[in-house]
């Protein structure tokens, strides 16, 4: 039996897990899910670590985390502060040492569909972004969902803070532990071909293929539950 640690995206919350996590514990595992603080103008990915970890206080060692989207820059910091047994990258964005996301997205913009900027508002003084075209919002996050389920996704979004994305990422390595990415080949949110180079030269992780695009917790909650147990006999005692 494992313990998932589910870790959401930008504008998403732990409500994003909901399909899928009834999925996992029907499988026999525990789930953990938490909202990050998202509309924090002052919270970093280390912030955001920092509250995974306290979600996770009473569990041991058998943690799987798993990284949705933005969660990608999350759960490296979670692995490096406590015992973890494996880490999952969900159709991540995945740091580089030494720099910042700005920086990632001004030198491989590759990494995301440019057509995600036009989406949002302005930043606030938090530098906090929300979505006013949520057509496109539904195209990039939810492509492959059922009408009512991304219906639902959209109208729950949050506010998402960018300052995150202006500090270095903070360990001068990735911490040991073993991963999968998860990469879905019809992502309209998060190049394919950039998940595919990335999982590999950077993490050097197992890569798995869903069909779909960015969101599979959402459009395809199975078939993603499928791949996590696996994971589990894998890599959980």
């Amino acid at each position: 039996m494992a313990t998932f640690a589910l870790v959401h995206g930008a504008w998403l919350g732990a409500w994003s897990w909901e399909s899928l996590t009834p999925l996992l514990q029907q499988a026999g595992h525990k789930v953990v899910a938490m909202d990050l603080p998202a509309e924090d103008g002052t919270a970093s990915f280390d912030t955001y670590a920092d509250v995974v970890c306290h979600a996770l206080e009473r569990s041991q060692d058998d943690v799987v985390l798993v990284g949705h989207s933005y969660g990608g820059h999350t759960i490296p910091l979670v692995a490096a502060r406590r015992p973890v047994r494996h880490l999952v990258y969900v159709c991540s964005l995945v740091p580089d040492v030494g720099r910042s996301m700005l920086d990632q997205l001004q030198r491989d913009p590759q990494m995301l569909n440019p057509r995600w900027v036009d989406g949002l508002s302005e930043p606030d003084e938090q530098l906090r972004t929300t979505w006013v075209d949520l057509e496109l919002a539904r195209e990039l996050i939810c492509a492959d969902c059922e009408d009512s389920v991304a219906e639902a996704a959209i109208n729950r979004l949050r506010p998402q803070s960018s300052y995150p994305n202006v500090l270095p990422f903070s360990l001068p390595e990735f911490p040991p532990a073993s991963s999968t990415y998860v990469v879905c080949v019809d992502d309209r949110f998060v190049d394919p071909r950039w998940s595919k180079r990335i999982a590999r030269d950077r993490l050097g992780a197992h890569l798995v293929e869903l069909p779909g695009s960015h969101s599979p917790l959402l459009s395809r909650p199975q078939a993603l539950a499928d791949v996590l147990c696996r994971v589990a006999e894998s890599y959980v005692d």
